[in-house]
């Protein structure tokens, strides 16, 4: 009954039918959209997702006591996720959310230590995961489509671009990129753009494979890839990029981070910082993505960044918001890892490939449906640092076009 009123609630608009642990069959929404049906093993597993719908709808379909018997977990959560707004009239969800906002500073308490621990647990999974969705440069951010009919591929190349256009490196500038992953932007930023680069990544596996890459690519002399918080830096730096990391800062420690920022970043510097972000104002990290994908992680909201700028008397001189962009990597990451399912199940089991699958679906609805959306905001010490108009990214990424076709694609990643 109560899972029988949540849904009632919740689902005004899509196709929904639920056959439960009895074999009693309700259907709910008006009809639109593909068609979903779920059936359920147990009650206690839909009474489970009625009282904590956030964590609990994953791990029902990872550990099978949630079944689609029409559709894909793609389909079932873009109904949810459209329908979402009306939860907040369900007043038991409404109160999990409210709690887990409260303590999200404990969740996200990342001192070096366990920072270190928490990249761990995601990105030292096997490399040979990673293959089976990213491109072949491993960019695991959002990428960036020029055009509709973009690859993958291109798109995470014009990402580089786009961010290397608006640092506007000079060659011989020393860069920092803070959470540098596989190397990928760091490499690109050498090659390209003719930058002498320092990564840092909190990841082992990352760590080796882009030294390795840098060695591959003849590049050693021009790029360093530390295993390093960046809290541990104390050297000046022209530019500072940093993709994809922010969300793993943890909101008690935005003070920390800017303020090192600020210390890194020479008086006449630059930086882009690159981050999901949190649309429609602070809130806090869904339940199963703490637990299961990204521990002590946070998407922000720009109200949540903009202020620890100000205070630190950095000059924000630029925020572009990538719409849909993250929706459509995802699309592309989700097709990969769906063709290659049966490699990523020898890797590591079912559950694995149901959790991995949850995960991709409920991050592209997030971005699709649910107002998620990245941004870049480029800042610096001095207001005059970076050109008055918008236009020399523009014809930065013209140039650097040229360049990047006298240069062999970087796709050094061992397969």
């Amino acid at each position: 009954m109560l899972f029988d009123k949540v849904l009632s609630e919740l689902v005004v608009s899509g196709d929904l039918t639920v056959t439960d642990w009895l074999g009693m069959t309700r259907r709910y929404g008006d009809g639109t959209g593909n068609p979903v049906h779920i059936r359920f093993a147990s009650g206690a597993a839909a009474r489970a997702i009625a009282m904590y719908p956030d964590l609990k709808l994953g791990e029902a379909y990872v550990d099978g006591t949630l079944r689609l018997e029409q559709g894909t977990i793609y389909d079932l959560l873009a109904l949810a996720t459209q329908n979402m707004w009306r939860s907040k009239s369900i007043t038991l969800h409404g109160m999990t959310a409210g709690i887990r906002k409260m303590l999200r500073r404990v969740h996200q308490h990342n001192p070096v230590g366990k920072a270190r621990q928490n990249v761990a647990h995601h990105y030292d999974l096997s490399g040979k995961l990673y293959d089976l969705f990213l491109d072949v440069d491993r960019q695991y951010s959002c990428a960036y489509f020029e055009t509709p009919k973009a690859t993958l591929e291109e798109a995470q190349l014009a990402k580089k671009r786009h961010l290397a256009a608006k640092l506007q490196i000079k060659p011989g500038m020393k860069v920092l990129d803070i959470g540098s992953g596989w190397g990928g932007l760091g490499l690109y930023l050498a090659e390209v753009s003719g930058a002498e680069v320092t990564g840092v990544t909190l990841s082992e596996e990352q760590h080796k494979l882009s030294n390795e890459r840098a060695q591959q690519r003849g590049l050693s002399d021009r790029v360093r890839f530390l295993l390093q918080d960046y809290r541990q830096l104390d050297q000046p730096f022209d530019r500072i990029v940093s993709v994809g990391m922010f969300e793993h800062v943890g909101i008690g420690h935005y003070p920390e981070f800017f303020s090192k920022c600020h210390q890194l970043l020479k008086a006449d510097g630059a930086m882009v910082l690159h981050s999901i972000n949190r649309s429609d104002g602070p809130g806090a990290t869904s339940a199963w993505i703490h637990k299961y994908i990204f521990p002590g992680g946070y998407i922000p909201a720009l109200s949540e960044v903009l202020p620890h700028l100000e205070r630190n008397g950095l000059y924000v001189t630029d925020v572009e918001i990538l719409r849909l962009h993250y929706a459509e990597t995802l699309r592309h990451w989700a097709k990969r890892f769906a063709g290659n399912r049966e490699k990523a199940k020898a890797i590591y089991d079912e559950r694995f490939c149901r959790m991995w699958e949850f995960y991709l679906a409920a991050s592209e609805c997030a971005f699709r449906f649910g107002g998620m959306n990245n941004f870049q905001i480029q800042f610096c010490k001095q207001q005059g640092v970076v050109p008055l108009t918008r236009d020399y990214v523009t014809t930065e990424e013209e140039r650097l076009r040229k360049i990047e076709r006298k240069t062999p694609l970087l796709k050094s990643v061992s397969r």
